[in-house]
C-alpha cells in the first residue's frame, strides 16, 4: 500500500526548530540576548541616575537655618523649601523617565522591543531613582547640623541638607518610563504580519499543489460527476 501523502497542514515534528535541524535550541541561548538587552537598559538608567542626582542637588531649594545661641532655628519658618525639594525630584524623575524610555525604544525598535526592555526600564528606573536620592543628599549640604552650627557661630546662617519628604517620589521615574514605552510601542512599534487565512495554501507550497477542499470542484469535476 503506497504511503499517504503528507498533510501540508500538519504541525512540525516535535522538537523541530525554525532552522530545520530537528534539535531544540537551548533555553540559555534564547534568553541570553534578552538578558543582555535588559542589563544594558539597567546600566543606562544607572548612568542617567548620576545626572538626576546632580540636577536635584543643584535645583532643589535649600532650607535656610539660623543659629540662635544654643538653638538651631528655621530662618524662614513658613517657607516651602522642603516640599520644593520633593517637587524638583519628581520633575527631574519625570524627565528621566521620558528620556530613558524614548532612548530604549529607539535603540531596540528594530528588534521589536520585548519584555526585557520593559523590565530593564522598571528595574533600572527604580535603582536610578534610589541612587539619585542617595547621591543627591551627599552632593547637597552636609547633615551634620551641630558641627556646622558651631563652625558658623551664633547668629550665623547655613543650609540644611536636602532630602525627600515623600519616598513615593522614587516611583515617578520607573512609572513614567513604563507609560511612555507603552505609548511609543502602541503608536510606532514594530508590527507583525497577519497570518494567512486558515483555508489558504501553506507558505512555500505552489498554488497547483494547494489542497482541494470538499467544497471546491476538482479538475475532473463537471456536469454529471
Amino acid at each position: 500500500m503506497p504511503d499517504a501523502a503528507s498533510d501540508p497542514f500538519a504541525p512540525p515534528p516535535l522538537g523541530a526548530t525554525a532552522l530545520g535541524h530537528g534539535t531544540p535550541t537551548p533555553l540559555a541561548q534564547r534568553l541570553l540576548p534578552e538578558v543582555r538587552v535588559g542589563a544594558g537598559v539597567v546600566v543606562a538608567c544607572l548612568v542617567a541616575g548620576l545626572v538626576v542626582a546632580g540636577l536635584w542637588a543643584w535645583l532643589a531649594p535649600k532650607v535656610p537655618l539660623l543659629v540662635d545661641g544654643d538653638r538651631i532655628l528655621y530662618a524662614d519658618p513658613e517657607g516651602e523649601q522642603r516640599a520644593g525639594a520633593d517637587a524638583v525630584f519628581v520633575l527631574v524623575g519625570l524627565g528621566a523617565g521620558i528620556v530613558t524610555a524614548l532612548g530604549a525604544f529607539l535603540v531596540t525598535r528594530r528588534r521589536g522591543g520585548g519584555i526585557a526592555v520593559a523590565l530593564g526600564l522598571a528595574v533600572g528606573g527604580l535603582l536610578g531613582s534610589i541612587g539619585a536620592w542617595r547621591i543627591g543628599r551627599w552632593l547637597g549640604p552636609g547633615d551634620d547640623l551641630i558641627g556646622t552650627a558651631r563652625r558658623v557661630g551664633d547668629g550665623g546662617h547655613f543650609d540644611a541638607n536636602i532630602d525627600l519628604g515623600a519616598l513615593g517620589a522614587l516611583l515617578v521615574w520607573p512609572m513614567t518610563a513604563m507609560v511612555v514605552l507603552l505609548l511609543l510601542s502602541a503608536a510606532f512599534g514594530k508590527r507583525e504580519e497577519d497570518p494567512p487565512p486558515y483555508w489558504g495554501a501553506p507558505a512555500g507550497l505552489p498554488p497547483a499543489q494547494a489542497p482541494v477542499g470538499p467544497w471546491t470542484a476538482g479538475p475532473e469535476s463537471g456536469p454529471g460527476h
